[in-house]
């Protein structure tokens, strides 16, 4: 969760559209709780249908030009491809689209997570206490999804073959398997009981991928990674390399950046023991 806004205008724009697709699903907003995207880009808060039931409203905005693609149908493909995944999923009950002054705005409303997630921060902070069942459910609920099939594309082979040498200092391993991915499973997307969230980003990639995503933003917590790689032994094993070397690489960028620096001294060695594989 972000803070609202630098910028004024922005966050009085967002909130008057929020407000008019509120009335415009007919569901009514609950006072005192909000949540803002990066930058402002999204604005959610926990409503009420008209019969009471307990509801999420989220509005998201882009240039009317560029409120298309794979982020901005993300949602809306989810709910088609997979549902409520068994409920470990938020169900997209309404979409609402407007444009105004060259902005476009998509209000989804969906089933709404009671539970907190496990992490305010996508990296792991302390280390969790998960029941074998937990686990069962992610593994069972990941496996789902990497069974469907979509045209979507969460990584690319292009961007692997820039990436990797460049942050890792080896070529891109070869992908044996390509398989659908959610594609931004850390810890501040994840509930107990099982919820995962945020569904923008999700398709292909390979396989592993979401495992060696959960991993990474696990390093701080040896206990947990471990359990990890131990669920998930796709990561031990020769197709899972192209996976952990891809979000391995993502993330060493995100620290040139000046992001994610709490995991700098972790990447650099996990970098190491895939250099070594």
């Amino acid at each position: 969760m972000y803070s609202p806004p630098p910028d004024p205008d922005t966050e009085q724009r967002m909130r008057a559209h929020h407000a008019h697709t509120a009335e415009a699903l007919d569901v009514q907003v609950e006072p005192g709780e909000e949540f803002w995207g990066w930058a402002g880009r999204t604005l959610g808060a926990p409503a009420r249908t008209a019969t009471g039931a307990p509801v999420w409203l989220r509005l998201v905005s882009a240039p009317e030009g560029k409120a298309l693609g794979k982020l901005w149908d993300g949602a809306l493909d989810a709910q088609h491809a997979f549902g409520d995944l068994d409920g470990h999923r938020p169900a997209l009950l309404a979409i609402h689209d407007a444009v105004d002054a060259g902005t476009a705005y998509r209000a989804e409303l969906s089933v709404r997570v009671d539970q907190p997630v496990l992490s305010d921060d996508p990296i792991l902070q302390h280390d969790l206490q998960l029941s074998h069942s937990w686990w069962a459910d992610l593994a069972r609920t990941l496996a789902k999804v990497s069974a469907i099939d979509t045209d979507r594309v969460a990584v690319r082979q292009q961007y692997m073959d820039q990436a990797i040498p460049e942050f890792l200092g080896i070529f891109a391993p070869t992908v044996t398997c390509w398989t659908t991915a959610h594609a931004d499973v850390h810890w501040a997307n994840l509930t107990k009981p099982l919820r995962l969230l945020d569904w923008e980003g999700w398709g292909r990639a390979p396989q592993g991928f979401d495992a060696a995503t959960l991993y990474a933003y696990t390093l701080l917590q040896p206990d947990t990674a471990t359990r990890v790689r131990d669920v998930f032994p796709v990561l031990d094993s020769p197709a899972g390399l192209a996976a952990e070397a891809t979000v391995c690489a993502q993330l060493l960028q995100t620290v040139a950046r000046g992001d994610n620096l709490a995991l700098k001294d972790q990447l650099r060695n996990w970098s190491e023991e895939l250099r070594r594989r």
